[in-house]
């Protein structure tokens, strides 16, 4: 069950309307790594899950993902303005003014619809968590391009919040990545030969086995089987 709380997360306001950025920050409310994206994710994720503590976890952050959307939608909302009119229509804008009448649509930048093909769900919770940790890590990179391309101070505030929440989420999925240990994908790892074999197929240089990990080639956490090359 989920409930609205009709006060946001945190204060969204504008200094003034920028429907070009407006169509810029659209990436996050409708692209591959934006807020519909991870909250999708991460509920479909959550039904396979039995571990009722990790599955706390991927809910609470995927109702918070979706809290971020109605944030970066009503950021969307004052960035355009209230006059659809398609002499200010800019690429990747045309259908929020002639088809939506400016309300935030489920599209990046460029226009292009969300889709379901952006969900990564495997049923193997070590899999999943990891996409998720790189989830958060890809969003945060976005947020940070987004903040660059505006000097709006509102604008600012909101984007710094959001990007600092999806480092807080990265946090709790990689303490729920370190609670699973042997489980799932994660078990038996590295007991296989093949597993703890590496190529050395750079030349001229031996960056694997030796610039990385010094004079000799990485353990793999097994001394009685060292790799081979």
């Amino acid at each position: 069950m989920f409930k609205h709380d009709k006060q946001l997360l945190a204060e969204v306001k504008v200094e003034r309307p920028n429907p070009t950025y407006a169509t810029m920050l659209q990436e996050q409310l409708g692209g591959p790594h934006g807020e519909l994206k991870a909250a999708m994710q991460y509920i479909c994720q959550s039904f396979r899950i039995k571990n009722p503590e990790i599955k706390d976890v991927f809910l609470d952050i995927a109702a918070e993902e979706m809290s971020h959307m109605e944030m970066v939608a009503t950021a969307i909302n004052l960035l355009n303005g209230h006059d659809p009119t398609a002499t200010s229509a800019t690429v990747g804008s045309i259908e929020s003014h002639i088809l939506s009448g400016l309300n935030p649509m489920l599209t990046n930048a460029s226009g292009e619809l969300w889709t379901a093909a952006y969900v990564n769900v495997t049923g193997d919770l070590p899999a999943d968590l990891l996409s998720n940790i790189a989830a958060e890590q890809r969003a945060k990179v976005v947020y940070e391009y987004l903040h660059r391309q505006i000097n709006d101070k509102y604008v600012r505030q909101m984007i710094d919040f959001l990007l600092n929440r999806e480092e807080a989420h990265n946090t709790m999925f990689r303490e729920c990545f370190q609670k699973i240990q042997d489980t799932g994908s994660n078990r038996d790892w590295g007991i296989d030969q093949n597993a703890r074999l590496y190529f050395d197929l750079s030349t001229p240089g031996n960056y694997v086995g030796t610039q990385l990990h010094g004079p000799t080639p990485p353990s793999f956490n097994n001394p009685q089987n060292p790799p081979q090359q």
